[in-house]
C-alpha cells in the first residue's frame, strides 16, 4: 500500500510490526511475522534510508519506529519534491532537444561538419535503422542494454543484420550480461556468431548507440525510454568519442563461449558492478535497470555479497568491501 513510497511491502510489515511492538529486536519481528532475520534486516536498511526509524535515545541497541505523523510525512514530501525534481527535469530535457534540433537540423552543418536530426517514434527509428543499414559499407557497432530483447525486435534485428554480414559490413554487438539467461535472445546472438557476427558481454552499459562507418551515430533522444525516438549525430568532433567510448567496452567485455571467472577477491564482473552501484547510491531497482536483471536477482546477489561479507546490514557491507579492496 505505500509501494508508492519506495516502501518495499517487508519493509512495511516490519514497520508496522515495530509500532505495534516498541520493544521487539530482530528475532522477535521475524518470529511475529513469520519471516528469516535476513528478510528483517533488509527492511530495516530500507526504513533506515527513509528515516521511518532510527537508534533510540535511551535504549542502547534498541531501534525506534517514528511514528507515523512525523515520518511518513516526512517520507511523501520527499517523493513529491522528488516528482517536482523530474518533471523539471523533463522539462529541461524537451528544452535543450529543440534547441538542439533547431541549432542543427538537417539543413544546417558547422565547420567542423557535424550535424543533428531527430527521428521520433519507433517507425521513423526503423525506417533509420533500415536505412542506416542499407547505406553502411564498412561496419557497424551497437550498444546493447536493457536485458532480454523483445521477440519482435529481434526478428527485425535478425533480418537487417543477415543483410549486412552478407555484403561484408562487420557487425560488432555489446549486450549485457544478463543476456546470457535468455534462451531467446542468446538464439539471436548464436545466429548472428554462425553468419560471422561478433558479440561480446558486459556487466553495464552507456545508453543504447548505434555507429555507422564511424561517421554516423544514433543516440536516444531519451536515454531512459529509446522508443521514444533517436538523433542522428555525424560528424568527427563527436562520432569520434562515441567510437573511442565502444572500442574501450569492446576491450573489456566478454566474448559469447567464454566463461568470466571471478577475480582474484572470488567476485564475479556483475558482483562488481552491483556493488559500485549501489556505493553510488542508486536503489536496487535502479541497479537491477542497470544490470538488465530483475530486482529479485539483485537482491540475492546482495544477499549472497552479505554473507559472504559477514555483514548484518548494507551499511555494514559497504564498509567492510571497502575495506577489502572490493570498491
Amino acid at each position: 500500500m505505500l509501494g508508492v513510497l519506495g516502501l518495499h511491502a517487508m519493509s512495511e510489515r516490519v514497520y508496522r510490526a515495530m509500532l505495534a511492538r516498541p520493544e521487539s529486536g530482530v528475532a522477535e519481528l521475524g518470529d511475529v511475522l513469520g519471516v528469516t532475520e535476513t528478510d528483517v534486516r533488509e527492511a530495516l536498511d530500507q526504513l533506515f534510508e527513509l528515516s521511518l526509524i532510527r537508534a533510540a535515545a535511551d535504549r542502547p541497541g534498541v531501534l525506534h519506529a517514528i511514528s507515523p505523523k512525523v515520518g511518513l510525512q516526512q517520507a511523501l514530501a520527499r517523493q513529491q519534491a522528488d516528482l517536482a525534481r523530474r518533471q523539471q527535469q523533463v522539462v529541461e530535457c524537451q528544452s535543450a532537444v529543440l534547441r538542439l534540433i533547431e541549432d542543427f537540423d538537417a539543413n544546417r552543418q558547422d565547420t567542423t561538419g557535424t550535424a543533428v536530426r531527430a527521428f521520433v517514434g519507433t517507425d521513423a527509428v526503423r525506417d533509420k535503422l533500415d536505412q542506416l543499414g542499407r547505406e553502411a559499407r564498412d561496419e557497424i557497432l551497437t550498444f546493447m542494454p536493457g536485458g532480454a530483447q523483445p521477440p519482435a525486435a529481434l526478428v527485425h534485428a535478425q533480418r537487417n543484420d543477415l543483410l549486412l554480414l552478407r555484403r561484408g559490413v562487420r557487425l560488432r554487438v555489446i549486450g549485457l550480461d544478463s543476456i546470457r539467461n535468455d534462451p531467446a535472445t542468446l538464439r539471436h546472438v548464436q545466429f548472428l556468431t554462425d553468419h560471422g557476427g561478433e558479440v561480446r558481454s558486459s556487466p553495464t552499459l552507456p545508453v543504447r548507440m548505434v555507429l555507422a562507418d564511424r561517421r554516423v551515430a544514433l543516440v536516444p533522444i531519451d536515454p531512459d525510454d529509446s522508443r521514444r525516438g533517436v538523433l542522428e549525430v555525424t560528424g568527427t568532433s563527436i562520432v569520434t568519442p562515441l567510437v573511442a567510448l565502444f572500442e574501450q567496452s569492446w576491450g573489456e567485455a566478454t566474448p559469447f563461449g567464454v566463461t568470466r571467472d571471478p577475480d582474484g577477491a572470488g567476485l564475479t564482473k556483475p558482483e562488481q558492478a552491483l556493488l559500485r552501484l549501489l556505493a553510488q547510491g542508486l536503489t536496487d531497482e535502479t541497479a537491477a535497470t542497470r544490470l538488465g536483471v530483475s530486482q529479485r536477482t539483485t537482491r540475492r546477489m546482495m544477499s549472497g555479497l552479505m554473507e559472504r561479507l559477514a555483514a548484518r546490514s548494507r551499511f555494514e557491507a559497504g564498509f567492510k568491501a571497502a575495506q577489502r579492496g572490493w570498491l
